[in-house]
């Protein structure tokens, strides 16, 4: 059988060998129980004895057996330390049967199955699960293999793992080409090929300029603009995709795709030239051009119901704002008015009263002059007293228009046209779940559709609120159009955010369940799929809160006792009762050089050279497969994936660093980044990066406890230069622009190992545990956010999946404790920081099964965390899921509260944790420095490899830095400069770059001063713009 090349040669012989330990590793795995010690003393040779125990150190390190392959190193280490006569060793006397019974008293020591026949049919099974999904090959070969160790399996050869998974592989590709065969007609064929042919007659009416072009490659993008001429082109390519989609149905549920493989085989598509799909075996074909329907299908209505959202939320926005403004311009009026009154009332009431008053009390008039006198004065009064009623009239107008909320309706009225340019054609052509949404919302929708977006009478308005069905009559009790219309589309928004309206055929807008291990599945399965996740220690739920009461009742206790006893100086309480916590600036040592003083002073060193010498050290560029996974031909040189790393994550862009730079070729790099750049590929190389500072011993010197990785996350926003709906509007950070943020993680010995760019408009608490599940390198222990990262739900989903949640959190003091004893008990304590709720266990008891399986679809990455989150997040209102998940939150943030108050140490980590993310975000605005620090790509997978890119440069930055640090404290002689050294670099940050050239190199030489383009072969630049113009 034709073997695929899963690990190159240095990564099969690696794997394949016996692990090198350095002194610490050989220590920890030469550490022999006594029960083993003993059992040797039995053995007759020393060769039995010392191959033996150091085939025991190898299997306790990989799981593995390496056939009579032994490091002399081992072989004496383990000889000298048992005190054994090495010179007794003889390879020839290590009988192949000693050999074997030594793996069986090996395996049988550490519980482990010997690899045969029946560990052959579980691993099939299990890769056959992962090529379903299209896990890459070498990441499946990595998965079986810590598979196996979960499951105390031996871990067989590497040729054995290798041809099971192309065996896999192969057979579901026949599966699927034999599927294909059996229910794809002879109409679906030519519809299929149609999509191949190129046609001068566009099939889509929005497209301007009629160019000879294929179907297919009309259908592989989409406009991410909200114009409605842009909106109308994607509708109608969804009318195309909608009806390949219906007329393809049939061979698409039989066929039944993992989303993974249909983005997998979709992505091929979109990658590749026309005649490249044109020249595939006709089902092999067929398979892939399938894919890309259903996948263009889903991602074309997200992409819809996304630019739905946006226009009616910048509709409701610019609603506000000219309401705000009406309201300004009315309460100024309306002061106006008021000043007006008082100046009258002054001169005309008050005056005229006062002068009545002067009037009676004088002794020249008599009673009768009197009042005539007054007579003529109320008479001659009689104007202004009519002009002070008209300004108390104008100012009652006033007032009862700015308390009347009718106003905003009527913008809302006035705006909704171009409301409707949008959003009308979009809500016609969407294709609504009515099993799982709003039955109200849905029979307005298919009543909207049905009549092709006409409003009569018969209109549904039950899904209105009360004072919304009086705003959408009129007079004369007729319904109006255009208000009806705005508020469908503005509920058929909320409710799209909220979950109460799903799509049927969407990537982002299913409901809940359907992201969800399916409640069949966890019914069958579930102990298995509990034990995969590693969450059997919390099945029984009511253990799990037993110990968790006892957990947090020992913290009220240990906090406030602290306080009593005047350990806790920090806490301070106001007159009622409140408190704050200081939290002082952890001391720094006095007297410590500067970082900067380590790096090359006079010497600028390229970002090339960075990347290329990180590269020798990592092989980073190895992790780059081609996005087929049995391509093998020649991979692109080295330099043109540093070519492609840096035009990309330096913003500068493709085609610009092709052509200012010398010795790549343009059509080089577009081919390598269309087939190598996806974002699995750069992790992975970051992850090779990673791998590889792991294991230096510089790094651990700015963790705080050996044992435990804190790692941290944080937001940063980038403008977006380019019509993008993963993009919002934020005057606070852009301006009049729009802007998306980057969420990025980072650990104690700042190295970055996860991104993701989201809308600047999205939660970034959803995203917390993304990093930390979808990351195969750092295991973080203790995971620190700000404020916007923290969510109670959050805290619960990370106990259950094993991460201590430590956010910094703004005004935490006004957080409500809870416990599961009565506030009485601590109050008869004389405490001071007492709970202020109970935690409700019947609620977390009903849903404990549910909650489960909610963490176990994370565990198994079954589906992200974000997508999840923001699904059960929106349901908040009415879905007992959320409640009870954040019922069992409460339990952790109290528990993190009051050790929070009383640990100042632990206040001050999280602090200096998340100052390493903020620093290493001023490294990520200096790399950017191509397209002045915005992205230039529309689609979110693009700007997220653009993102990986940069991440990618960061890290080959801060493992460079370590590199060249750990080198000169190898090199230097004097321990007091050694000293000094470590002092700087434990008190500073390798997050640096003064010493990096980041922009590249300018040439002076005179063939680059010459004139390229001609502008000098003529001085006279007189264009007579008068005459040309017909001026």
């Amino acid at each position: 059988m034709a073997r695929m090349k899963i690990f190159n040669s240095l990564e099969e012989e690696t794997f394949e060998n016996p692990p090198i330990f350095n002194s610490v590793e050989r220590k920890k795995f030469f550490d022999f129980p006594t029960s083993i010690l003993d059992l040797v003393t039995n053995f007759k040779t020393t060769t039995n004895k010392i191959y033996f125990l150091v085939m025991f150190g190898y299997f306790k390190a990989r799981r593995k057996f390496f056939f009579q392959k032994f490091y002399p190193a081992d072989i004496t280490w383990v000889g000298e330390k048992l005190k054994l006569e090495l010179n007794q060793i003889d390879n020839s006397t290590y009988a192949n049967e000693t050999y074997y019974r030594h793996q069986k008293l090996i395996l049988d020591f550490f519980n482990f199955r010997k690899f045969e026949q029946q560990e052959t049919e579980f691993l099939k099974k299990s890769i056959s699960f992962m090529v379903k999904s299209q896990v890459k090959p070498k990441q499946i070969l990595l998965e079986i293999v810590s598979l196996l160790i979960r499951e105390k399996i031996e871990i067989p050869s590497y040729n054995l793992l290798a041809n099971a998974i192309v065996e896999q592989l192969n057979l579901h590709q026949q599966e699927l080409i034999n599927l294909i065969e059996v229910h794809l007609t002879d109409d679906n064929h030519q519809l299929l090929d149609s999509l191949l042919d190129k046609d001068t007659s566009s099939t889509n009416p929005q497209r301007k300029f009629q160019i000879e072009r294929a179907k297919l490659t009309m259908l592989k993008y989409f406009s991410h603009s909200t114009k409605p001429s842009k909106i109308k082109s994607n509708i109608a390519d969804l009318q195309i995709l909608q009806k390949l989609y219906q007329e393809l149905k049939v061979v698409i549920c039989a066929i039944n795709l993992s989303p993974e493989s249909i983005r997998y085989y979709a992505n091929i598509v979109i990658k590749s030239e026309l005649f490249q799909v044109s020249r595939r075996a006709d089902e092999d074909r067929y398979l892939h051009l399938i894919a890309f329907i259903v996948h263009q299908f889903f991602r074309l209505q997200d992409l819809l119901a996304d630019a739905l959202l946006h226009s009616v939320q910048n509709t409701l926005n610019v609603v506000k704002r000219e309401h705000k403004e009406k309201y300004y311009e009315e309460r100024k009026q309306k002061h106006s008015s008021l000043k007006k009154i008082v100046d009258s009332i002054d001169k005309n009431i008050i005056g005229v009263l006062a002068d009545i008053k002067g009037i009676i009390y004088h002794l020249d008039f008599d009673d009768t002059n009197k009042v005539n006198i007054i007579k003529q004065l109320l008479q001659d009064s009689e104007p202004q007293k009519n002009l002070v009623v008209q300004h108390l009239v104008e100012l009652k107008n006033s007032t009862d228009s700015v308390l009347q909320d009718k106003d905003s309706y009527s913008i809302l009225e006035l705006k909704s046209v171009k409301l409707q340019n949008r959003v009308s054609p979009i809500v016609k052509q969407l294709d609504f779940d009515p099993e799982t949404s709003n039955s109200m919302l849905i029979k307005a929708i298919t009543h909207y559709q049905q009549k092709g977006g006409r409003i009569n009478h018969n209109a549904p308005i039950e899904f209105l609120e009360t004072p919304e069905k009086e705003l959408v009559f009129n007079d004369k009790e007729k319904l109006k159009p255009s208000i009806y219309k705005a508020l469908l589309f503005i509920h058929t928004a909320e409710s799209i955010k909220s979950g109460a309206l799903n799509l049927k055929n969407s990537y982002k807008y299913r409901s809940l369940n359907d992201y969800l291990i399916s409640k069949e599945k966890w019914q069958e399965e579930k102990a298995q799929l509990l034990k995969q996740a590693d969450l059997t220690a919390f099945v029984d739920c009511q253990k799990t809160l037993q110990s968790l009461s006892k957990t947090l009742d020992s913290q009220y206790h240990k906090t406030n006792k602290n306080i009593i006893n005047g350990k806790n100086l920090l806490v301070k309480f106001r007159a009622n009762g409140t408190f704050y916590v200081e939290t002082p600036a952890k001391k720094q040592e006095t007297e410590v050089s500067s970082l900067s003083r380590f790096f090359p002073e006079r010497k600028y060193v390229s970002l090339l050279e960075i990347l290329a010498t990180v590269n020798k050290v990592t092989g980073f560029t190895g992790e780059f497969s081609h996005h087929q996974h049995k391509y093998n031909r020649a991979k692109p040189s080295d330099k043109t994936f540093y070519a492609g790393i840096i035009g990309l994550g330096c913003d500068i862009g493709d085609k610009k660093i092709a052509q200012i730079s010398q010795q790549i070729n343009e059509n080089e790099l577009e081919t390598t980044l269309n087939g190598y750049f996806y974002l699995s590929n750069i992790q992975s190389a970051i992850d090779g990066i990673l791998s590889f500072v792991n294991k230096l011993e510089l790094p651990n010197i700015y963790r705080l406890k050996s044992k435990l990785l804190h790692t941290s996350s944080d937001g940063q926003k980038f403008e977006v230069a380019t019509d993008s709906l993963n993009a919002n509007y934020s005057f606070k950070y852009f301006g009049k622009g729009k802007g998306a943020t980057v969420y990025s993680f980072i650990d104690e010995r700042h190295l970055l190992f996860h991104s993701t760019v989201i809308s600047s408009a999205e939660k970034e608490a959803h995203y917390a545990i993304d990093g930390l599940m979808h990351n195969d390198v750092i295991k973080s222990d203790i995971h620190s956010t700000d404020t916007a990262g923290y969510s109670e739900i959050i805290f619960g989903a990370m106990h259950l999946l094993g991460f201590s949640f430590a956010p910094r959190i703004k005004k935490f003091e006004k957080l409500q404790l809870c416990s599961f004893a009565k506030r009485k008990v601590y109050e008869q304590l004389h405490y001071k920081i007492l709970p202020d709720n109970y935690i409700d266990t019947e609620l977390i008891e009903t849903h404990w099964d549910d909650i489960l399986r909610f963490i176990a679809t994370i565990k198994l990455k079954h589906t992200t965390a974000s997508q999840l989150f923001k699904r059960l997040n929106s349901y908040s209102k009415q879905h007992d899921l959320y409640r009870a998940l954040k019922e069992f939150g409460k339990i952790i943030k109290s528990i993190f509260l009051l050790n929070y108050i009383d640990d100042v140490s632990f206040r001050q980590a999280i602090e200096k944790q998340l100052n390493k993310i903020e620093s290493s975000q001023k490294f990520a605005k200096a790399i950017s420095f191509g397209h002045n620090n915005e992205f230039i790509q529309a689609e979110k997978e693009e700007q997220e490899i653009a993102e990986a890119c940069r991440r990618l440069i960061k890290n080959a930055v801060i493992c460079w830095n370590y590199l060249y640090l750990s080198k000169n404290l190898k090199e230097e002689k004097s321990t007091p400069k050694k000293i000094e050294m470590i002092r700087a670099i434990k008190n500073g940050s390798v997050v640096t770059w003064q010493h990096i050239n980041l922009h590249g190199e300018y040439d002076f030489s005179e063939e680059k001063m010459q004139d390229s383009v001609g502008l000098l072969t003529s001085q006279n630049f007189d264009l007579n713009l008068n005459v040309i113009l017909g001026a």
